[in-house]
């Protein structure tokens, strides 16, 4: 009899801690499993965020001032400038400057065609527009003016104010007064002279490409030194290298 309790209880014993142990394996199991699903969302959840780009909104960029120079190695470099600041810098309008070299240009075209040469000849800016202030005056035996001059008035003038450097009045004095060349060394500013009406009574100035500037009586004007009328009547060439004094323009103008 004690022997069949102590079987009873056994076994009682036995089922129940069987019972427990389920459980605790049961338990186990859905702890187990709950934490896969957790990993497994949270690296679905992390394969979905990687493939999610979100941008932070209302950023707004500004754009520093570029500083006006550097230093590199302890020295100051400037940035370069553009051509707008260069051009408020510069100390003079550009439209002003571009007004001249427009003016400049329509000039040396102009004289470039009536001496037949390249614009980039027409060099001495001030003798060309000395020579077009007088362009076309009418010609008068002794005249000084602009209504009307001579041969030699002309070459008095075009030498004080383009060249510093006074001339004697008439055609025959210039001739004495510069120092005669050859026509093979003729450059721009020489003299040339012609006997038009017995001796040297025509003068010019001789310019380039065999072209020279007088006051004929077509009036002021560029002619050809190889006009078969000119070449048959020159006398020959003179250049003019130092400034009349006064005593020599008096002694010569009598």
């Amino acid at each position: 009899m004690i022997r069949s309790f102590i079987c009873f209880v056994l076994l009682a014993f036995a089922l129940s801690s069987c019972e427990s142990l389920k459980q605790l394996s049961f338990s186990d199991s859905r702890q187990t499993n709950g934490s896969a699903s957790n990993t497994a969302a949270s690296s679905k959840t992390s394969a979905s965020g990687n493939k999610e780009i979100k941008f932070l909104e209302n950023i707004e960029t500004k754009q520093t001032a570029e500083p006006a120079s550097k230093s590199i190695a302890g020295k100051t470099v400037e940035k370069p400038k553009t051509v707008a600041e260069k051009s408020n810098t510069s100390g003079g309008s550009l439209s002003n400057k571009t007004n001249t070299v427009e003016s400049s240009s329509s000039l040396q075209m102009k004289y470039a065609i009536l001496m037949n040469t390249e614009v980039e000849a027409v060099q001495n800016i001030e003798l060309f527009k000395k020579i077009d202030e007088w362009w076309g005056t009418k010609y008068c035996l002794g005249g000084t003016t602009s209504k009307c001059i001579d041969c030699s008035a002309f070459m008095q003038i075009l030498f004080a104010s383009v060249y510093g450097i006074g001339l004697p009045r008439t055609a025959r004095d210039q001739y004495s007064f510069s120092s005669k060349i050859s026509r093979t060394e003729m450059k721009e500013g020489d003299l040339v002279f012609f006997n038009t009406r017995g001796g040297v009574s025509h003068v010019g100035l001789y310019l380039q490409n065999n072209k020279f500037v007088h006051a004929s009586t077509n009036g002021v004007t560029i002619s050809d030194l190889y006009d078969p009328y000119y070449i048959r009547r020159l006398v020959g060439v003179g250049r003019v290298e130092k400034v009349m004094t006064g005593s020599r323009l008096a002694s010569n103008a009598k």
